[in-house]
């Protein structure tokens, strides 16, 4: 008998009927012989709706109210879906983040887990109950309902996962696992069969948005074996491992696309000590979250410094780079919000040399110019223009051949 948790996000719990298959898969595993654990987002769009009305009601909305108003949608789905699992037949209790167990620190909008006391889950799990819990939640220290951020519910799943000693972590969606490129772009795309922990983590560094990046941190640092798995087919998805002999034998693994940031250039910064540490302390200052850096070679005692940021961030990102320009003697501040970051990833570049001249080569092919470029020691990612995003993606998964590896 295993045990397991599982989550299941919004779409994959949009609406009554859906919450019914959800409720009967889970008595399917019960049958099996596994014990089961849910965790659950709101409804599909359930977030979202809240937000907008936060907007309508008030332009000034404070964080611990915020996170009163956005975990009302994660209370409402839990409570549905433990009454479809009893009215088939199995005992199912709703839990909220604090009843949980979920101790964070006192960040609203974005708070940490600092500890999972997971008492009353055991007790219900030793009962023959269901537990269902409400994802991206929890009570901090100063005994605030606090939430996670997006993508919260997987990181509430896998710290569930650590705290019971679960045999696996389940992340269901409304996708069949993790795909070598976003197969609404490259049709050709594959779905891999597994992926070690290090590729996954640049995945989501590099803007795949499933599994959020937090919870796969999460999973590698307390050795969790996480499957991501589609809601709707209920096939067998992608596992997340730990690197074994074989996997570098893929040079290159996944092509992620990233049309979320854009780009911010200081020009005529002086070439002074300091001057970089001052700009990055006071957008850091800000809660701007900076990504890609590139500082040009020194002329006439001057430099440029360009870096991304998430569109969210541009205007207090530019607003900082106005004032840093007025006290440091920079000539402009630009920022251009058509970019998008394309990245190639695969655990078999630490050991094959040529990737970065390949990928290089086959955007100049078909004259994709490159505006900046980063790398680490398994991802190589490049800034390029927005409209040539979905054309690069296609180059480089057929340059690679992904479209011909089964993973």
């Amino acid at each position: 008998m295993a045990l397991l948790v599982q989550k299941f996000g919004g779409t994959s719990v949009g609406d009554a009927e859906r919450i019914r298959t959800v409720a009967e898969q889970v008595v399917r595993c019960r049958r099996n012989g596994d014990q089961v654990v849910l965790v659950v987002s709101a409804m599909g769009k359930e977030t979202d709706e809240l937000l907008r009305l936060a907007g309508e009601v008030s332009s000034e909305q404070s964080g611990r109210e915020m996170d009163m108003l956005v975990t009302a949608g994660e209370r409402k789905a839990i409570a549905l879906v433990a009454m479809a699992i009893e009215s088939l037949g199995v005992p199912a209790q709703s839990f909220t983040g604090s009843q949980a167990g979920f101790l964070t620190d006192a960040t609203h909008r974005n708070a940490k887990i600092l500890e999972v006391g997971a008492a009353r889950i055991r007790e219900a799990l030793d009962a023959g109950s269901v537990p269902v819990v409400a994802g991206a939640q929890g009570v901090s220290t100063t005994k605030d309902v606090t939430f996670l951020g997006r993508g919260g519910s997987d990181t509430t799943a896998v710290a569930l996962a650590v705290a019971l000693g679960a045999d696996a972590c389940e992340l269901y969606t409304d996708v069949p696992g993790v795909f070598t490129t976003d197969p609404r772009v490259v049709a050709a795309a594959r779905r891999m069969h597994r992926i070690t922990f290090d590729e996954m983590l640049e995945m989501t560094a590099a803007g795949c948005p499933k599994p959020a990046m937090r919870s796969v941190e999460f999973a590698h640092r307390h050795g969790v074996r996480l499957h991501v798995r589609s809601a709707f087919t209920w096939e067998p998805g992608t596992w997340v491992v730990e690197e074994g002999p074989d996997m570098e034998a893929a040079l290159i693994r996944a092509v992620v696309p990233d049309l979320s940031e854009a780009k911010v250039t200081v020009a005529g910064v002086p070439d002074q000590p300091g001057v970089a540490a001052r700009l990055f302390r006071e957008l850091a200052d800000a809660e701007v979250n900076v990504d890609m850096i590139v500082q040009n070679v020194s002329a006439a005692g001057v430099t440029d410094i360009s870096f991304t940021v998430p569109h969210t961030d541009l205007s207090r990102a530019v607003a900082v780079c106005e004032e840093q320009r007025a006290t440091t003697g920079a000539t402009e501040v630009l920022s251009d919000d058509a970019i998008a970051k394309v990245s190639v990833v695969g655990a078999g570049m630490k050991s094959n040399p040529g990737v970065a001249a390949t990928m290089f080569e086959v955007l100049a092919e078909h004259g994709i110019n490159i505006e900046m470029i980063s790398t680490s020691a398994i991802r190589i990612s490049c800034v390029i223009a927005e409209a040539a995003a979905d054309r690069a993606v296609a180059v480089l998964h057929e340059a690679f051949e992904l479209d011909q590896t089964t993973f």
